[in-house]
Formats: C-alpha cells, structure tokens, sequence
C-alpha cells in the first residue's frame, strides 16, 4: 500500500483509543485497546507490513470527499464514481461501562448508482511483531494474537486474503453494509460472530453522545467551528479512565520526511497542564478540567521527599517510558527510526514546575477551590525549585545535546513562585512569604540580565548565547512582561523576521529555532511550529491593545494559519516547507494554542 500524506487522514475515538482513516477509506492507525498499546493497524508507518483495513470502490474514482457528521466526531468519507456514488461513515462508540471493550463500526452506504467495492482487512498485532491466528466464521471472522482475539462482524461473505480476510461485495442505491470490528472473549469453540443488526442503535447513540458533550462550549465568537473543532479534537484525545489527555495518538510521525526527528507523544505532559486548563476552563468545559486536574494532582501525592515531578507520564500515571525503536518497520515514507517509548521523561525540564502551578492557579481562580493537602504537595515543589531554579536544563525543547540555561525554563521558574505566592494570597494559605518573594524577584531580575541581548535587544533562547526562540513568545502570555514592554516589542519584531534575515518566520510560519544553528543532539530538519504561530497570534493581539496595526496582523496571521488545517480543520505538530503536515497528528498542544488564540483575538477585536 501507497501512504497517504499525513494531512488525508481523519479520525475517530471512543475516549480509550482513536484510529486514523484516509480519504481512501483506510484505517492507516489503530491502536488496541487504548492510546499507548500496540499498534493494530500501522500502514501510517510501514505501508508493506503495518497492517490495514480498507473499504474502497473498485471503479476509478474522481473525487473523495471527506467531514464530520455535523457536532460530532463521526467521521464521513464520500467516493464520487462515474457509476455512482458511495459514502462511508466510521465512528467508535463510546463505551458504557469501563470493561467494555472498544469497537470501530465501519457502515458503507451507496447513495446514487450501483458500486462494486472491495473490503480488506489486515490486522498486524504489536507492531507487527506477533504472528496471529486467522479464522473465518458464520458471519465475519476471528483475529487471534495471543491472549488478544477481535472479531470483525459483516453480512458480507468474507475470503481468507494471506494473514487477514477481503471481500468483493456491490451495493445498488440504497443500500447499506455494516463492518464492526471489535474485542471479545478468547473462544476456541466460537462459530458465529455477534452481528451487525444494532448498528443503527449505536449511531444514534454516539451521535446523541458528541452533541450533548459539545452543547456545554460557550465559546460564541469568531471562527466558532474552528473552536469547537479544537474542542471535538482535545476531547477525543482524553482517556476517559483517568482524564489524561495526550499530545497525540501516534508515534514516529516525523518533523521533516527521511528525517530523525521520529518521536512517541501517546503520553501526558505535565507542561501541557496550563495550556489545557486554561484552553478548556474558557469554553465552558470545567468537568474536563476538573478531571485533569485530579490526575495532576495524584502525580503530585506521588512524589518523593527531595524529588521533583517528571515531564511526562503515562495515561494511567505510570512513571517509567523507555524508550526502543521498532527496526522492521520502515516509517512514514522511510522516515527512520520509529519509536515507541520517549526517554525525555528521564530529562530535567524546570518549566514544568511552571506549568503546573499556573495550571494549578487558573484552575483555582476559574474551578474549583484546591485543598490543603494538594498545597503541601505544591509547597514542596517550590521548596524543591528554589534549591534547583539556577541549574542547567535539557528545556521546553527537550534537546538532546546536553542541558543549558534556557530563559523558557527560568521564565517558568518565575511563573511557578509567581503563581504559588498568589495562590497563598488568594486562599490564605500557610507559606514563607518572604523567602518567595525574594526567590521570585532574584529569578525575574537573573533573566533580566542575562537572558536579554543588549546588543540586538532581544531575548535569546539560552544564557551566553545570540539565537532566537520562540518560546520567548510566552513571556506576555504568562504575564512575565508587558506585552507592550519595549523589550517584548523588539524581541517580537525580531522574531517575525525572516531566517535569511536571523528571525524565526518564513511565509507567516514560526519556526521554534534555527535547528541549523544549534546543536540539539539530533540529526536532520523540521517543519515550522504550528503552536508556536498560534503564540505569535496571541502575543500580537495583547500588545495590540494600544497599537492597532499589530492588533491586524494578528488577526491576518491567524487566518493564514487556520488555511494550514487540513480539510477537516486538524493540525499536526508542524507545517512543511510545501504546506504539508508534519509531525505527530493531531496535536493536542496545538489545538489548544488555537482555541487560546482565537478567544483573545476575538475579544480584543471586540
């Protein structure tokens, strides 16, 4: 099988896992049965030998067109053939009670003439890695790997095709065909598959599950699909057990293709925290909040005296993510290695402290009050960080080239004091007042004088060194400067030049740095940074507040950004130099950069 480009793929997801299908109709990523398991379906990453399950005409098609049923995750591809037209919708169901297993219902529908279609369904247990019984039963089939056994329920009279099963089936106008590929029991003795007779219940039912979720978003105000886009997307990528959400549901998808830059984000960044708080908290979604927040919160109870807490962790709040690379399989168009595990949560990153306790902060103010036990856990964390602020770090970035004074991770150094002095004063809580005061200001003033450039009156990316980054975009958004400070206004200005010229923009793109300039201890290039343009978006809007020209390129930068979505408004972690996407997809870090973007630039335009 041919990969198709990133960008050509929608998805679906049922809270537990999510699976990844083209506009061809093929399920190019699933993972079973939740986020981070093995993967099931993996053409994404080795076309030959990941595993697929493809649902396509066998006429030459003209056109494929591709949506969601409206307010909802449920996921509409249409085949536009000169014998007519076919549509077929993919949703996963989401599950009543927490030992249900997950299922992908698949329902092909030919809308206008009469289509022949062809059905192949090749699954590839752990990363096709396990070799899998095949067994063809009355109505459908059974996959078994071990103690792992699905079974894929259709009407259609199914075929033994090499280690999976196919089919050949027409479908006149009118008529309608059901695929459910799901878990069950291990049973030698099964001879029958469950049926797909309830599909239309279960359609109903996830329709009806999406609407009623997405009616508490009280965001009203410009480029309100975009929003609830986001909304829809941060939702599907939260693992409903625990209220973990990650960055992303796959792996190994690359920055630049035949690049190196192949990493694993199917786990939860305590950096994510305020973003996410703060994303969900302004468009009404406070019970998602509140559930993320618990899971912070446990990883906090979980520390041990003088420690801190790790960058990232699993979705049920394991500590360990070795990381390993799966040498057999070839990667997204040959892109090398492909990873599972990341070994940065062995990393020091001190902005995650900062991150936490602004999260903990909003959270607070626009929540629910917190306790004095979750205090004392954050009491200790800043008692930690005022003995180890001043160290080297590997950085927001996660280099892998050694650690260095990064101004990102002393700015959110400041952030944590800053937000744990406000959080005693707002609650009333017990701490040494003094002492963080005098730590917050000798922070404030350390990144005065040594992360500011006099010279080219910018702020740089490490202590000692002239490189750009655009993590210093932050800075007015967590309140560490004015926006309209002079010393934000010429760093911004800066920035927006471009990488010819020393900046960071290319076409209305930021990139995060110049990777050719600095030594990040890992080979080859990367697209720009989708997260880091939607930063710029913000940091433009609240330093329009008094400059209105700055306030319309906000707002222009905005919308060139929301063209750089695919066809069903997701974005990956990066754009490429052709417009394509980019890196692990969708992410959540920056769906949630847009939905912040999006209501600060609303409201300042108001």
């Amino acid at each position: 099988m041919r990969q198709q480009p990133i960008e050509d793929h929608g998805i679906v997801g049922n809270l537990r896992t999510t699976a990844l299908i083209d506009m061809n109709g093929t399920v190019d990523w699933l993972c079973y049965p939740r986020f981070d398991s093995p993967s099931l379906f993996g053409a994404l990453l080795d076309g030959e030998r990941g595993g697929h399950f493809r649902i396509s005409p066998c006429a030459d098609v003209a056109g494929r067109k591709q949506w969601y049923w409206p307010d909802t995750n449920i996921l509409v591809t249409r085949f536009l053939c000169t014998a007519g037209v076919g549509e077929l919708v993919d949703f996963m169901p989401i599950p009543a009670t927490e030992d249900e297993r997950p299922a992908l219902v698949r329902q092909l529908h030919v809308v206008r003439g009469e289509l022949h279609f062809e059905i192949e369904c090749q699954p590839r247990f752990d990363y096709a890695r396990a070799a899998h019984e095949t067994k063809l039963i009355e109505g459908g089939a059974l996959f078994r790997s071990g103690e792992c056994c699905l079974e894929l329920a259709t009407p259609a009279r199914l075929e033994a095709m090499g280690e999976g099963v196919g089919a050949r089936i027409v479908l006149r106008e009118g008529e309608s065909l059901a695929f459910v590929l799901k878990g069950v029991e291990s049973d030698e003795e099964c001879t029958e598959a469950s049926g797909t007779d309830h599909v239309p219940i279960l359609f109903d039912e996830t329709v009806a599950f999406w609407r009623h979720w997405l009616s508490s978003c009280t965001y009203t105000g410009r480029w309100r699909e975009q929003v609830r886009r986001s909304a829809l997307v941060l939702k599907l990528l939260t693992y409903e057990p625990t209220g973990a959400i990650v960055a992303a549901p796959t792996t190994s998808l690359p920055e630049a293709v035949g690049g190196g830059r192949n990493w694993d984000y199917r786990f939860t960044w305590i950096r994510d925290a305020a973003f996410t708080l703060y994303g969900l908290l302004r468009i009404g979604f406070t019970q998602e909040a509140a559930r993320f927040m618990e899971w912070i919160e446990a990883r906090c109870h979980e520390l041990e005296a003088g420690n801190t807490l790790r960058i990232a962790y699993g979705i049920d709040g394991r500590h360990e993510l070795p990381e390993e690379t799966l040498d057999h399989l070839a990667g997204y168009k040959d892109s090398q290695p492909v990873r599972i595990g990341n070994a940065a949560y062995q990393q020091l990153q001190l902005d995650t402290t900062g991150a936490l306790l602004d999260a903990v902060y909003l959270f607070n103010k626009y929540g629910t009050a917190i306790s004095y036990g979750f205090w004392c856990e954050l009491r200790r964390l800043i008692d930690w960080l005022a003995e180890n602020w001043d160290r080297d770090d590997e950085g927001i970035w996660e280099v892998r080239s050694g650690r260095k004074p990064f101004v990102y991770s002393k700015v959110m150094c400041w952030v944590a004091v800053d937000r744990a002095l406000r959080l005693a004063e707002k609650r009333s809580f017990p701490a040494d007042r003094q002492r963080w005061e005098q730590l917050r200001d000798r922070i404030y003033e350390d990144v005065m004088e040594h992360g500011w450039d006099e010279e080219q009156q910018t702020f740089v990316q490490a202590y000692g060194c002239k490189e750009l980054d655009a993590a210093s975009l932050i800075m007015p958004l967590v309140f560490f400067v004015s926006p309209n400070d002079p010393r934000m206004l010429s760093t911004l200005d800066a920035i927006q030049r471009s990488p010819r010229e020393g900046g960071l923009m290319e076409s209305g793109l930021i990139y995060r740095y110049q990777s050719d300039a600095i030594d990040d201890g890992v080979q080859g290039e990367e697209g720009s940074f989708n997260m880091c343009s939607f930063w710029l978006v913000e940091a433009l809007t609240r330093a329009g507040h008094v400059d209105r020209p700055r306030l319309d390129r906000a707002r222009l930068l905005f919308e060139q950004m929301l063209t750089y979505s695919n066809h069903l408004g997701l974005f990956a972690e990066q754009t490429g130099p052709c417009g394509e996407a980019l890196g692990n997809f969708p992410q959540a870090f920056t769906h949630l950069a847009l939905i912040s973007a999006a209501y600060n630039l609303d409201r300042a335009l108001d």
